[in-house]
Protein backbone atom coordinates (compact mmCIF):
# COMPACT_ATOMS: atom_id res chain seq x y z
CA UNK A 1 0.00 0.00 0.00
CA UNK A 2 1.40 3.28 -0.98
CA UNK A 3 2.59 5.66 2.02
CA UNK A 4 1.28 8.36 -0.09
CA UNK A 5 -2.47 6.94 0.85
CA UNK A 6 -2.14 6.65 4.71
CA UNK A 7 -4.29 9.73 6.24
CA UNK A 8 -3.78 10.15 9.82
CA UNK A 9 -7.39 10.55 11.26
CA UNK A 10 -6.43 12.22 14.65
CA UNK A 11 -3.97 12.74 17.15
CA UNK A 12 -3.53 9.37 18.18
CA UNK A 13 -0.06 7.37 18.82
CA UNK A 14 0.98 5.19 15.95
CA UNK A 15 0.57 2.58 18.37
CA UNK A 16 -2.67 3.52 18.95
CA UNK A 17 -3.52 3.53 15.66
CA UNK A 18 -3.01 -0.10 14.95
CA UNK A 19 -6.15 -1.94 13.57
CA UNK A 20 -5.49 -4.37 16.16
CA UNK A 21 -4.45 -2.59 18.91
CA UNK A 22 -8.40 -1.56 20.53
CA UNK A 23 -10.80 -4.32 18.18
CA UNK A 24 -9.82 -7.45 18.55
CA UNK A 25 -11.47 -9.62 20.93
CA UNK A 26 -9.76 -8.98 24.44
CA UNK A 27 -9.14 -11.32 27.54
CA UNK A 28 -8.99 -10.35 30.75
CA UNK A 29 -5.56 -8.88 30.30
CA UNK A 30 -6.19 -6.80 27.15
CA UNK A 31 -4.38 -8.53 24.82
CA UNK A 32 -5.75 -9.09 20.86
CA UNK A 33 -7.05 -12.03 19.92
CA UNK A 34 -4.01 -13.74 17.69
CA UNK A 35 -7.31 -15.20 15.38
CA UNK A 36 -9.98 -13.24 14.38
CA UNK A 37 -12.05 -16.59 14.05
CA UNK A 38 -12.09 -15.87 17.62
CA UNK A 39 -12.43 -12.32 18.06
CA UNK A 40 -15.44 -11.15 19.87
CA UNK A 41 -17.89 -10.53 16.65
CA UNK A 42 -17.29 -13.64 15.21
CA UNK A 43 -17.97 -15.38 18.66
CA UNK A 44 -21.19 -13.15 19.02
CA UNK A 45 -21.97 -13.99 15.76
CA UNK A 46 -22.22 -17.78 17.02
CA UNK A 47 -23.86 -17.42 20.07
CA UNK A 48 -20.43 -17.97 22.33
CA UNK A 49 -19.66 -16.09 25.10
CA UNK A 50 -18.40 -12.58 24.90
CA UNK A 51 -16.52 -10.28 27.20
CA UNK A 52 -18.38 -7.38 25.98
CA UNK A 53 -21.04 -6.98 22.57
CA UNK A 54 -19.26 -6.37 19.62
CA UNK A 55 -19.83 -3.53 17.39
CA UNK A 56 -19.51 -1.93 13.73
CA UNK A 57 -21.60 0.46 12.12
CA UNK A 58 -22.52 -0.04 8.04
CA UNK A 59 -21.27 2.07 5.69
CA UNK A 60 -18.54 2.91 8.46
CA UNK A 61 -16.11 3.14 5.74
CA UNK A 62 -17.37 6.07 3.55
CA UNK A 63 -18.41 9.76 3.54
CA UNK A 64 -18.52 10.52 6.87
CA UNK A 65 -14.71 10.32 7.22
CA UNK A 66 -12.27 13.23 6.18
CA UNK A 67 -9.62 10.73 5.55
CA UNK A 68 -12.00 8.61 3.03
CA UNK A 69 -12.82 12.05 0.90
CA UNK A 70 -9.23 12.66 0.89
CA UNK A 71 -7.72 9.20 -0.60
CA UNK A 72 -10.81 9.15 -3.11
CA UNK A 73 -10.33 12.44 -4.44
CA UNK A 74 -9.94 12.21 -8.17
CA UNK A 75 -10.83 8.60 -8.02
CA UNK A 76 -14.40 7.10 -9.51
CA UNK A 77 -16.14 4.30 -7.25
CA UNK A 78 -15.55 1.33 -9.60
CA UNK A 79 -11.83 2.31 -9.69
CA UNK A 80 -11.68 2.65 -6.02
CA UNK A 81 -13.11 -1.11 -5.61
CA UNK A 82 -10.98 -2.32 -7.71
CA UNK A 83 -7.56 -1.30 -6.54
CA UNK A 84 -6.18 -3.21 -3.55
CA UNK A 85 -3.86 -0.19 -2.28
CA UNK A 86 -7.20 2.06 -1.93
CA UNK A 87 -9.89 -0.77 -1.10
CA UNK A 88 -7.13 -1.85 2.08
CA UNK A 89 -6.31 1.81 3.38
CA UNK A 90 -10.57 2.73 3.14
CA UNK A 91 -11.30 -0.27 4.68
CA UNK A 92 -8.69 0.42 7.66
CA UNK A 93 -9.47 3.81 8.41
CA UNK A 94 -12.94 3.65 10.64
CA UNK A 95 -10.85 0.54 12.32
CA UNK A 96 -8.32 2.86 13.48
CA UNK A 97 -10.64 5.93 14.16
CA UNK A 98 -13.06 4.03 16.25
CA UNK A 99 -12.23 1.19 17.85
CA UNK A 100 -14.57 -1.00 16.23
CA UNK A 101 -14.80 -4.58 16.64
CA UNK A 102 -14.59 -5.59 12.84
CA UNK A 103 -13.46 -4.17 9.58
CA UNK A 104 -16.00 -4.06 6.86
CA UNK A 105 -14.83 -4.69 3.28
CA UNK A 106 -15.12 -1.71 0.99
CA UNK A 107 -16.58 -2.39 -2.26
CA UNK A 108 -20.34 -2.05 -3.94
CA UNK A 109 -22.93 -4.64 -4.43
CA UNK A 110 -22.51 -4.24 -8.22
CA UNK A 111 -18.78 -4.68 -8.39
CA UNK A 112 -19.27 -8.25 -9.41
CA UNK A 113 -21.57 -7.39 -11.98
CA UNK A 114 -19.36 -5.59 -13.54
CA UNK A 115 -16.42 -7.43 -13.32
CA UNK A 116 -18.34 -10.27 -15.61
CA UNK A 117 -19.12 -7.19 -18.28
CA UNK A 118 -22.32 -6.01 -17.22
CA UNK A 119 -22.13 -2.12 -18.42
CA UNK A 120 -22.91 -0.10 -15.65
CA UNK A 121 -21.57 3.10 -13.78
CA UNK A 122 -21.99 4.15 -10.11
CA UNK A 123 -22.98 8.18 -10.42
CA UNK A 124 -22.39 10.15 -7.37
CA UNK A 125 -25.93 11.42 -5.39
CA UNK A 126 -27.73 8.30 -7.87
CA UNK A 127 -26.08 5.06 -7.49
CA UNK A 128 -25.38 2.28 -9.91
CA UNK A 129 -27.15 2.79 -13.35
CA UNK A 130 -27.27 0.52 -15.60
CA UNK A 131 -26.73 1.05 -19.42
CA UNK A 132 -28.86 -1.94 -20.94
CA UNK A 133 -32.07 -3.08 -18.42
CA UNK A 134 -32.71 -6.58 -17.94
CA UNK A 135 -36.46 -7.00 -19.18
CA UNK A 136 -36.42 -9.52 -21.91
CA UNK A 137 -34.87 -12.92 -22.31
CA UNK A 138 -32.59 -11.79 -24.76
CA UNK A 139 -31.22 -8.89 -21.97
CA UNK A 140 -30.42 -11.85 -19.51
CA UNK A 141 -26.97 -13.04 -22.54
CA UNK A 142 -25.55 -9.55 -20.28
CA UNK A 143 -25.06 -11.85 -17.40
CA UNK A 144 -22.56 -15.15 -16.84
CA UNK A 145 -20.96 -16.82 -14.18
CA UNK A 146 -18.49 -14.62 -12.11
CA UNK A 147 -15.26 -17.04 -11.42
CA UNK A 148 -12.12 -16.13 -8.87
CA UNK A 149 -10.50 -15.53 -12.42
CA UNK A 150 -12.29 -12.58 -12.89
CA UNK A 151 -11.79 -11.02 -9.72
CA UNK A 152 -8.13 -11.44 -8.53
CA UNK A 153 -8.03 -8.13 -7.16
CA UNK A 154 -10.37 -8.96 -4.20
CA UNK A 155 -9.03 -11.59 -3.00
CA UNK A 156 -5.74 -9.46 -3.56
CA UNK A 157 -7.51 -7.09 -1.25
CA UNK A 158 -8.57 -9.72 1.31
CA UNK A 159 -5.42 -10.54 2.09
CA UNK A 160 -3.68 -7.32 2.30
CA UNK A 161 -6.08 -6.57 4.87
CA UNK A 162 -6.35 -9.44 6.84
CA UNK A 163 -2.50 -8.77 7.60
CA UNK A 164 -3.35 -5.60 8.47
CA UNK A 165 -5.70 -6.54 10.63
CA UNK A 166 -4.42 -8.77 13.11
CA UNK A 167 -6.80 -10.31 15.20
CA UNK A 168 -9.71 -7.75 14.10
CA UNK A 169 -11.98 -9.81 12.07
CA UNK A 170 -12.79 -9.06 7.98
CA UNK A 171 -15.99 -9.18 6.54
CA UNK A 172 -17.20 -9.45 3.42
CA UNK A 173 -20.25 -9.02 2.08
CA UNK A 174 -22.11 -9.20 -1.78
CA UNK A 175 -25.42 -7.97 -2.66
CA UNK A 176 -28.57 -10.52 -2.31
CA UNK A 177 -30.03 -11.78 -5.84
CA UNK A 178 -33.26 -9.61 -5.28
CA UNK A 179 -31.19 -6.69 -4.74
CA UNK A 180 -28.95 -7.02 -7.65
CA UNK A 181 -32.47 -7.96 -9.50
CA UNK A 182 -33.82 -5.34 -9.08
CA UNK A 183 -31.05 -2.47 -9.85
CA UNK A 184 -30.74 -4.50 -13.08
CA UNK A 185 -34.55 -4.60 -13.92
CA UNK A 186 -35.09 -1.41 -13.06
CA UNK A 187 -32.04 0.12 -14.87
CA UNK A 188 -31.19 1.95 -11.08
CA UNK A 189 -32.47 3.16 -7.89
CA UNK A 190 -36.33 3.05 -7.58
CA UNK A 191 -38.51 3.69 -4.97
CA UNK A 192 -41.69 1.66 -6.27
CA UNK A 193 -39.94 -1.05 -7.72
CA UNK A 194 -42.67 -1.51 -10.75
CA UNK A 195 -40.38 -3.02 -13.21
CA UNK A 196 -39.18 -5.67 -10.77
CA UNK A 197 -41.97 -6.64 -9.91
CA UNK A 198 -44.22 -6.51 -13.06
CA UNK A 199 -41.28 -8.85 -14.09
CA UNK A 200 -41.48 -11.18 -11.58
CA UNK A 201 -45.23 -11.72 -11.86
CA UNK A 202 -45.40 -11.62 -15.37
CA UNK A 203 -42.59 -13.34 -16.36
CA UNK A 204 -41.95 -16.31 -13.40
CA UNK A 205 -39.63 -18.20 -15.20
CA UNK A 206 -37.34 -15.09 -16.68
CA UNK A 207 -37.33 -14.12 -12.99
CA UNK A 208 -36.28 -17.17 -11.35
CA UNK A 209 -33.50 -17.57 -14.50
CA UNK A 210 -32.33 -14.01 -13.34
CA UNK A 211 -32.39 -14.62 -10.03
CA UNK A 212 -30.67 -18.04 -10.01
CA UNK A 213 -27.74 -16.41 -11.88
CA UNK A 214 -27.39 -13.45 -9.61
CA UNK A 215 -27.07 -15.93 -6.56
CA UNK A 216 -23.98 -17.81 -8.51
CA UNK A 217 -22.45 -14.47 -8.51
CA UNK A 218 -23.14 -13.85 -4.96
CA UNK A 219 -21.94 -16.51 -4.02
CA UNK A 220 -19.04 -17.00 -5.67
CA UNK A 221 -18.24 -13.45 -4.49
CA UNK A 222 -18.60 -13.98 -0.76
CA UNK A 223 -17.04 -16.95 -1.48
CA UNK A 224 -13.69 -15.30 -2.55
CA UNK A 225 -13.74 -13.34 0.32
CA UNK A 226 -14.03 -16.02 2.35
CA UNK A 227 -11.74 -18.45 1.17
CA UNK A 228 -8.58 -15.07 0.90
CA UNK A 229 -9.51 -14.74 4.98
CA UNK A 230 -12.47 -13.05 5.83
CA UNK A 231 -14.46 -14.13 8.82
CA UNK A 232 -17.57 -13.20 8.42
CA UNK A 233 -19.87 -12.53 5.51
CA UNK A 234 -22.86 -10.70 5.27
CA UNK A 235 -25.49 -10.21 2.20
CA UNK A 236 -27.31 -7.67 2.03
CA UNK A 237 -30.90 -7.67 0.92
CA UNK A 238 -31.10 -3.83 0.66
CA UNK A 239 -35.04 -3.68 -1.27
CA UNK A 240 -36.28 -7.06 -0.20
CA UNK A 241 -38.65 -5.00 2.55
CA UNK A 242 -41.15 -3.82 -0.26
CA UNK A 243 -42.15 -7.46 -0.80
CA UNK A 244 -45.01 -9.42 0.82
CA UNK A 245 -44.42 -12.62 2.77
CA UNK A 246 -45.84 -14.45 -0.65
CA UNK A 247 -43.37 -13.03 -2.90
CA UNK A 248 -40.32 -13.54 -1.08
CA UNK A 249 -41.47 -16.82 -0.03
CA UNK A 250 -41.84 -17.98 -3.51
CA UNK A 251 -39.84 -15.60 -5.71
CA UNK A 252 -36.40 -14.25 -3.94
CA UNK A 253 -35.83 -16.31 -0.54
CA UNK A 254 -34.91 -19.80 -2.87
CA UNK A 255 -32.40 -17.66 -4.71
CA UNK A 256 -30.84 -15.55 -1.71
CA UNK A 257 -30.38 -19.73 0.33
CA UNK A 258 -28.17 -20.14 -2.84
CA UNK A 259 -26.12 -17.82 -2.31
CA UNK A 260 -25.68 -18.23 1.33
CA UNK A 261 -25.20 -22.02 0.82
CA UNK A 262 -22.35 -20.98 -1.25
CA UNK A 263 -20.08 -20.17 1.62
CA UNK A 264 -21.76 -22.62 4.03
CA UNK A 265 -19.20 -25.25 4.39
CA UNK A 266 -16.40 -22.35 4.49
CA UNK A 267 -16.44 -21.89 8.42
CA UNK A 268 -17.70 -17.96 8.51
CA UNK A 269 -20.72 -16.85 9.94
CA UNK A 270 -23.48 -15.62 7.88
CA UNK A 271 -25.36 -11.93 8.37
CA UNK A 272 -28.13 -11.57 6.90
CA UNK A 273 -29.65 -8.02 6.35
CA UNK A 274 -32.12 -5.79 4.26
CA UNK A 275 -34.38 -2.67 4.97
CA UNK A 276 -37.80 -2.65 5.93
CA UNK A 277 -37.99 -6.25 6.50
CA UNK A 278 -39.82 -6.99 9.88
CA UNK A 279 -42.24 -9.57 8.10
CA UNK A 280 -39.62 -11.04 6.77
CA UNK A 281 -37.31 -11.89 9.38
CA UNK A 282 -38.02 -15.48 10.47
CA UNK A 283 -37.60 -15.95 6.23
CA UNK A 284 -34.29 -14.43 6.43
CA UNK A 285 -33.10 -16.47 9.21
CA UNK A 286 -34.28 -19.56 7.79
CA UNK A 287 -32.48 -18.86 4.20
CA UNK A 288 -29.55 -20.00 6.09
CA UNK A 289 -27.95 -16.96 8.25
CA UNK A 290 -26.30 -17.36 11.95
CA UNK A 291 -26.94 -13.84 12.39
CA UNK A 292 -30.28 -11.82 11.15
CA UNK A 293 -30.14 -8.21 11.01
CA UNK A 294 -32.62 -6.00 12.03
CA UNK A 295 -33.40 -2.17 10.65
CA UNK A 296 -34.26 0.58 13.48
CA UNK A 297 -37.94 0.22 12.10
CA UNK A 298 -38.63 -2.90 14.50
CA UNK A 299 -37.39 -3.15 18.14
CA UNK A 300 -34.50 -5.89 18.97
CA UNK A 301 -36.96 -7.53 21.25
CA UNK A 302 -39.97 -7.73 19.23
CA UNK A 303 -36.86 -9.07 16.54
CA UNK A 304 -35.44 -11.50 18.69
CA UNK A 305 -39.54 -12.69 19.75
CA UNK A 306 -40.52 -13.25 15.71
CA UNK A 307 -37.01 -15.11 15.35
CA UNK A 308 -37.66 -17.37 18.43
CA UNK A 309 -34.71 -17.16 19.96
CA UNK A 310 -32.88 -19.52 16.71
CA UNK A 311 -30.59 -16.91 15.78
CA UNK A 312 -28.26 -14.00 16.92
CA UNK A 313 -29.44 -10.25 15.78
CA UNK A 314 -27.30 -7.58 14.41
CA UNK A 315 -28.55 -3.81 14.66
CA UNK A 316 -30.58 -1.79 15.50
CA UNK A 317 -29.28 1.87 16.34
CA UNK A 318 -31.63 4.80 13.89
CA UNK A 319 -28.60 6.34 11.74
CA UNK A 320 -30.65 9.79 12.13
CA UNK A 321 -30.01 9.63 16.28
CA UNK A 322 -26.48 10.53 15.90
CA UNK A 323 -27.30 13.53 15.05
CA UNK A 324 -29.56 14.38 18.30
CA UNK A 325 -27.88 15.42 21.58
CA UNK A 326 -25.75 13.21 23.52
CA UNK A 327 -28.37 12.21 26.22
CA UNK A 328 -30.96 10.96 24.56
CA UNK A 329 -28.50 8.73 22.08
CA UNK A 330 -26.95 7.22 24.79
CA UNK A 331 -30.59 6.26 26.25
CA UNK A 332 -31.24 4.91 23.38
CA UNK A 333 -27.58 2.74 22.95
CA UNK A 334 -28.15 1.62 26.35
CA UNK A 335 -31.64 0.36 25.76
CA UNK A 336 -30.74 -1.30 22.46
CA UNK A 337 -27.84 -3.30 24.23
CA UNK A 338 -30.18 -4.01 27.21
CA UNK A 339 -32.60 -5.56 24.38
CA UNK A 340 -29.99 -7.67 22.71
CA UNK A 341 -29.19 -9.84 25.54
CA UNK A 342 -32.24 -11.58 24.98
CA UNK A 343 -30.52 -12.91 21.58
CA UNK A 344 -28.29 -16.25 21.60
CA UNK A 345 -25.61 -13.40 20.47
CA UNK A 346 -25.71 -9.18 19.68
CA UNK A 347 -23.90 -7.61 17.22
CA UNK A 348 -24.49 -4.12 17.98
CA UNK A 349 -24.75 -1.36 14.60
CA UNK A 350 -26.81 0.49 12.94
CA UNK A 351 -30.26 0.06 11.52
CA UNK A 352 -28.99 1.09 8.19
CA UNK A 353 -26.02 2.95 7.21
CA UNK A 354 -23.90 5.64 8.16
CA UNK A 355 -25.35 8.79 7.06
CA UNK A 356 -22.90 10.98 4.89
CA UNK A 357 -23.25 14.05 7.74
CA UNK A 358 -22.70 12.39 10.89
CA UNK A 359 -19.85 13.53 12.73
CA UNK A 360 -17.25 10.91 12.91
CA UNK A 361 -16.78 11.57 16.76
CA UNK A 362 -20.01 10.71 17.60
CA UNK A 363 -19.90 7.33 16.18
CA UNK A 364 -16.52 6.61 18.51
CA UNK A 365 -18.20 7.61 21.80
CA UNK A 366 -20.92 4.99 20.79
CA UNK A 367 -18.12 2.57 20.14
CA UNK A 368 -16.54 3.46 23.94
CA UNK A 369 -20.32 3.04 25.21
CA UNK A 370 -21.56 0.20 23.91
CA UNK A 371 -18.00 -1.55 25.14
CA UNK A 372 -18.53 -0.14 28.49
CA UNK A 373 -22.10 -0.73 28.85
CA UNK A 374 -22.05 -3.92 27.41
CA UNK A 375 -18.96 -5.18 29.46
CA UNK A 376 -19.80 -9.02 31.70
Amino acid sequence: MGESLIVTADSRTADDRRPDSRTADQSSDSRPAADPKDSVLVRAARGQSVPHAPVWFMRQAGRSLPEYREVRRGVGMLESCRRPDLVTEITLQPVRRHGVDAAIFFSDIVVPLSAIGVDLDIVAGVGPVIAQPIRTRADLAQLRDLTPEDIPDIAESVRLLTAELGGTPLIGFAGAPFTLASYLVEGGPSKNHEHTKALMHGDPQLWHDLCAQLAQISGTFLGVQALAGASVVQLFDSWAGVLSKADYTASVMPHSAKALAAVADLDVPRIHFGVGTGELLPLMGEAGADVVGVDYRVSLTDAIERLGGRYAVQGNLDPALLFAPWEPLERRVRTIVEEGRAAPGHIVNLGHGVLPDTDPDVLTRVVELVHEVSAR
